[in-house]
């Protein structure tokens, strides 16, 4: 669980230089014409992200990270926004809905299955906060009591990035048909407004600067935690020295702390600087998240909590269930892996 955690916090830095190369392109198709070449490089981008999140992983934990959360959820509504009216607004524009329910053609039946494969890897990566719940929901306060809150709050989220999912997903097809591209604000989908498309992938860039700490504050927190209990009497990993700035309140740092995060934020952006793929790095980390934190587990500890019988009904159906999921799972993995290594060799 923990390396996937890693490789998830991982994600965020594939996202953020498109973001920041996508304002660049966006401002030069509109000085320039749609027809301009507006190529831009990745990797000053993903090194300021780093940079970036050595400071911000510096925030102790959870319970201190309230208003990082909801600069995100604000700027996550308002580019999902953004980009379902611009769908809209181009399928209008066009006068006609293309695409086909076929989907995007491929060279040969062999191209066609790795890419519904790899398909299937980007689903499953759209779901992927069984991983955080119960760490988010550690920090609730009762009354009511804490999982009535996050069950509630779970089918409302479910229920939200659902609609959002179908309407940009659906929408962006419906505009682009076969050109649509892997990512409806980078790809490049949009030209104009390019005010709004800049708004959009800056609201992007916010983002992602709190949904990387979302997934990694969880890491840090392990592995801290078994290293103050491993070495209970090192002043390196317990003691927290306080610095006093100007205008801000005192610093508590940890040398620890302070190390293991930058050493951790610097690993992760020379992972995604490797292998800088878009679709095919999610539909891999979306494989390998599903089943086992989204199904597996959860349905063993229902199996154990519940003391459901081998072979009764339930029992069967959930099995079931579960192994069907590890098959569209495999498929994904191994769809995504191969994008990835074409991708990578091409």
């Amino acid at each position: 669980m923990f390396s996937m955690k890693v490789l998830l916090s991982d994600y965020t830095c594939f996202f953020f230089p498109s973001q920041c190369r996508a304002i660049q392109r966006s401002n030069c198709y509109h000085r320039e014409g749609h027809k301009a070449s507006c190529e831009y490089g990745d990797a000053i981008y993903m090194l300021l992200f780093g940079a970036v999140q050595i400071l911000m992983s510096q925030i102790p934990d959870f319970h201190n990270m309230e208003w990082l959360s909801v600069i995100a959820a604000i700027m996550s509504f308002t580019y999902s926004f953004i980009g379902f009216g611009l769908g809209v607004a181009q399928v209008i524009e066009n006068g006609t809905i293309k695409g086909s329910i076929a989907g995007v053609s491929a060279a040969t039946t062999a191209n066609k299955l790795w890419l519904a494969f790899e398909a299937l890897g980007d689903i499953a990566f759209a779901y992927p906060y069984s991983i955080i719940l119960l760490e988010i929901q550690d920090t609730l306060k009762s009354p009511p009591p804490e999982n009535k809150t996050m069950k509630k709050a779970s089918m409302i989220s479910i229920f939200i990035t659902t609609f959002f999912y179908l309407c940009c997903g659906c929408f962006g097809y419906a505009a682009f048909g076969n050109n649509t591209p892997g990512n409806l604000l980078t790809g490049f989908g949009f030209f104009e407004p390019y005010w709004l498309v800049d708004l959009a992938n800056a609201c992007v860039v916010l983002h992602l600067v709190g949904g990387y700490q979302i997934y990694s504050q969880p890491v840090f927190a392990f592995v801290e935690g078994w290293f103050s209990r491993k070495f209970p009497s090192s002043g390196f990993v317990n003691n927290f020295h306080s610095f006093k700035l100007p205008l801000i309140p005192p610093l508590h740092i940890n040398l620890f702390r302070l190390c293991f995060r930058t050493v951790y934020v610097a690993s992760t952006t020379a992972v995604a600087m490797a292998f800088p793929y878009f679709n095919q790095v999610l539909g891999v980390l979306g494989a390998l998240n599903f089943w086992p934190l989204a199904i597996y587990f959860p349905v063993e500890m229902y199996f154990v909590q519940m003391k459901i019988g081998a072979w009764t009904r339930k029992w069967i159906v959930l099995r079931t269930f579960s192994f069907a999921c590890l098959l569209i799972t495999i498929a994904g993995l191994l769809g995504s892996i191969e994008g990835l290594i074409s991708a990578k060799l091409g």
